[in-house]
């Protein structure tokens, strides 16, 4: 089996065009690694690629949920085991693109979750909140008031009764993990403009479409660039201000992301050329043919 080509990155980089790129020019397929991506409707919020913009190359894992559907790391885990499996049989390469470090993670790796696994995020509570809850459990180990990627990974573990086992850092795959990155002036930059197309896209409307009829939506109520449109709705805060939270919540989940890919995978990083993105597309892919050889 030849390597799986993981592209991973803080959000707004470059992973999709890069995705597409490659694909092409390694006959390969491409599995979504976003969590909003998933589900249907959520189109401009998740920066999904557009029929147009896939050009041709079979994504998986696009548009599978309804909004209203709850969609667990456990169940991302067995759809990518499953479509690795589809796309072997056609001897095609395999590209595996986006920022949800978790999923991505516990599909490659030797992570073994049970039946109703969960992976909440806990933002509607402070990381003293979360350390109460994790008290009810235990009151030994817990990590330190700061760091909240460990507590918030700590009580998911107890709340769903230690589903992840001590095998979660042995790969099953071969792989290469592509990361991009660039200064964080140029990405929070990036970050910004991109809000502000996605709202010139037709953001607002999108969500509005879908907050009555999926009100109490997990996603809806927990993905960034949908959570922040509900005190906006209820008209505790302007358009203006849930603009800013947007960016503001985006800006905070790249910092999260660079945390998670560089200490959860080996990374190879590549400086991105924002202005002539085919040399990125060119230096990657001649690493990967390096490599291969």
């Amino acid at each position: 089996m030849e390597d799986i080509i993981v592209i991973v990155g803080p959000t707004g980089i470059g992973k999709t065009k890069l995705s597409i790129e490659l694909a092409k020019k390694l006959d390969a397929e491409i599995i979504n690694g976003d969590s909003v991506a998933i589900y249907k409707k959520l189109d401009i919020g998740s920066a999904k690629p557009t029929i147009e913009e896939r050009e041709g190359i079979k994504h998986h894992l696009l548009d599978i949920k309804d909004v209203e559907e709850d969609y667990s790391v456990f169940d991302y885990q067995k759809d990518v085991r499953r479509a690795i499996e589809e796309i072997q049989k056609h001897h095609k390469r395999i590209i595996l693109v986006g920022g949800t470090g978790l999923y991505i993670k516990a599909a490659l790796f030797d992570y073994e979750f049970h039946e109703g696994t969960t992976d909440h995020q806990y933002e509607n509570l402070s990381n003293e909140e979360i350390i109460e809850k994790i008290k009810k459990y235990t009151t030994t180990g817990i990590p330190d008031l700061h760091n909240r990627r460990r507590l918030v990974r700590l009580l998911n573990k107890l709340e769903n009764q230690e589903p992840i086992t001590q095998g979660k850092n042995k790969c099953l795959y071969p792989i290469k993990v592509i990361g991009l990155t660039t200064s964080r002036e140029i990405l929070y930059d990036r970050i910004n403009n991109r809000v502000d197309q996605m709202i010139e896209n037709g953001l607002l409307e999108e969500v509005n479409s879908l907050k009555d009829k999926y009100l109490n939506s997990r996603i809806l109520n927990s993905g960034i660039g949908y959570k922040e449109f509900y005190p906006y709705f209820y008209q505790n805060q302007s358009l203006e201000k849930t603009i800013e939270d947007i960016k503001k919540n985006s800006r905070h989940f790249a910092k999260r992301q660079y945390t998670f890919f560089n200490h959860q995978m080996n990374t190879r990083w590549f400086e991105v050329d924002i202005d002539h993105f085919e040399n990125t597309i060119q230096e990657v892919e001649e690493y990967i043919k390096k490599e291969a050889n």
